[in-house]
């Protein structure tokens, strides 16, 4: 199986590197290689490459700044998915996109399920569904929350970070979802490319939390690893409170029980995969 993952210096893109089936040739492109918002150079770069297979973890993910950069965006997380399904289309092969579940609105106080209504309420989301429009329903979108890993930017590392700067933090409590350890993903991804799947899925951890509760947790198992010389205050305060240009959806959980049917494994708790990144954070010293 010919493999090309985009993204590949990303953390997603690193764990599926890392966790690749040894009956994968992997090829790889990251931003360095490749500009995905130029549709002429992707094109070219695909048409060398010849893939089976895409998997696409590259993404413009600045919530934020898509706010005023949402045609930047789109050219990346939505134009660029239109040449890489003409590229695998050309071999026959299959595109495995990762997608978000800023997808949903958050109005839901159920897990959202992978055919549930999308509405997006801000313009990284809005890019996000419009590149899952591009997907063939022989390809797998795969949406998943709230990622991170050892040595990638991300929140865990952040809040390390200002753990050990400061005595107390302001961590916002009225957005829920669940974290997501980017080795987790990877491993879905290769099973469902092994089972041969199609169609929409989810992926995160199991669980759901806060980011204020995602922050109590970093907190505790990152003492108790010597991470952080002390647990600071951590105060929960409304998102109300910490202003941003982009909106959040209040509720993001994705039900994940229909990936796991298919994998037939197990859905670990977000708690526990927590402890197996800092374990290896910690590692890396």
């Amino acid at each position: 199986m010919k493999v090309l993952i985009t993204g590949a210096g990303g953390q997603l893109g690193k764990a599926l590197l890392k966790t690749a089936p040894e009956t994968a040739e992997i090829s790889d492109i990251d931003v360095e290689d490749v500009d995905l918002s130029d549709s002429a150079m992707l094109r070219a770069r695909l048409a060398v490459e010849a893939p089976e297979v895409i998997i696409n973890a590259a993404a413009y993910t600045a919530v934020d700044k898509a706010e005023v950069e949402e045609e930047l965006a789109l050219a990346i997380n939505s134009d660029a998915l239109k040449v890489m399904v003409e590229a695998v289309e050309q071999t026959g092969g299959k595109l495995v996109h990762i997608s978000t579940d800023f997808v949903f609105d958050g109005t839901a106080t159920d897990a959202y399920q992978p055919d549930d209504t999308r509405a997006p309420i801000n313009a990284y989301g809005r890019t996000k569904l419009a590149g899952e429009e591009h997907v063939r329903p022989s390809d797998i979108i795969l949406r998943t929350s709230w990622l991170y890993a050892a040595g990638g930017t991300n929140f865990v590392r952040t809040m390390i970070r200002l753990m050990n700067e400061r005595e107390e933090l302001s961590i916002v409590s009225d957005q829920v979802s669940a974290p997501t350890w980017a080795t987790g993903l990877a491993q879905t991804v290769w099973g469902l490319l092994d089972k041969g799947a199609f169609g929409a899925f989810h992926h995160s951890d199991a669980g759901q939390a806060s980011w204020y509760d995602f922050a109590v947790a970093i907190a505790e198992e990152a003492h108790a690893l010597g991470l952080i010389k002390r647990i600071p205050t951590i105060k929960p305060i409304a998102t109300s409170d910490y202003p941003s240009p982009a909106r959040r959806p209040a509720f993001s959980l994705l039900d994940s029980s229909a990936t796991r049917a298919v994998l037939g494994d197990l859905h670990t708790p977000w708690r526990e995969n927590l402890r197996a990144m800092l374990r290896e954070e910690k590692a890396f010293g």
